[in-house]
């Protein structure tokens, strides 16, 4: 039996942190969006990006969720500065100074960390920041998203706006739930290197974690 340690009114709707066991879990409007049993995929969706970026890497990860990427970004030698965008202030809250915080070893207390509170999809079409990689976790997918409104950072102006925050030989690395065919092809239109690397889980299809680099380095 899950036992509820907050529920909020955040900016995308109700927001649950429950505890089931020692695990937690995020539940956003009764949809279950992440949980702290495992993060293989979350994990890879950094390091896949970092492998291929040379040291003193500046990248940007798009959703803090249990900060199992944030961990895995500052365990990663090629990394040498992480922007964290995210839009809801309880989640940072939690990650901050509630429970999530002993999940990833108080990672948003490092100095290398900047936590930015806003929607993604709005920061990255008024920065004028640049990046070696921008590892996206914001929704259960491109064709699965948390608010209507991210979808469109999936589609071909989507995918131009992410090209334009990207140094050469910069990589976009994008989590989902699930397959999504029409994504990979939109990807391979702009991309000559693209990677799609599925992870098995304990239940359903597996998740998958789209990497596309761009030429330059």
């Amino acid at each position: 039996m899950a036992e509820v340690v907050d529920v909020v009114r955040g900016r995308g709707g109700e927001l649950v942190l429950r505890r089931a066991g020692e695990a937690f879990e995020v539940i956003a409007n009764g949809v279950f969006l992440m949980d702290t049993r495992n993060g293989e995929s979350e994990r890879l969706l950094v390091t896949g990006a970092a492998d291929a970026l040379a040291p003193g890497a500046r990248i940007l990860i798009g959703g803090l969720g249990v900060g199992f990427s944030l961990r895995a970004a500052l365990e990663h030698p090629n990394v040498g500065e992480v922007v964290v965008v995210e839009r809801e202030p309880a989640v940072i809250e939690w990650n901050r100074v509630g429970p999530l915080r002993t999940v990833h070893g108080d990672a948003l207390a490092d100095p290398r960390v900047i936590v930015v509170e806003a929607d993604l999809v709005a920061w990255l079409r008024e920065t004028g920041e640049t990046f070696d990689a921008l590892c996206l976790d914001i929704d259960n997918g491109p064709e699965w998203t948390v608010t209507d409104g991210n979808a469109a950072l999936y589609g071909e102006s989507g995918v131009e706006g992410l090209v334009a925050r990207l140094r050469p030989g910069g990589v976009i690395a994008v989590w989902s739930a699930g397959a999504a065919p029409s994504f990979t092809e939109r990807l391979r239109s702009r991309f000559a290197d693209v990677r799609v690397a599925e992870v098995p889980v304990l239940r359903g299809e597996p998740d998958v974690v789209w990497f596309a680099k761009m030429s330059g380095r």
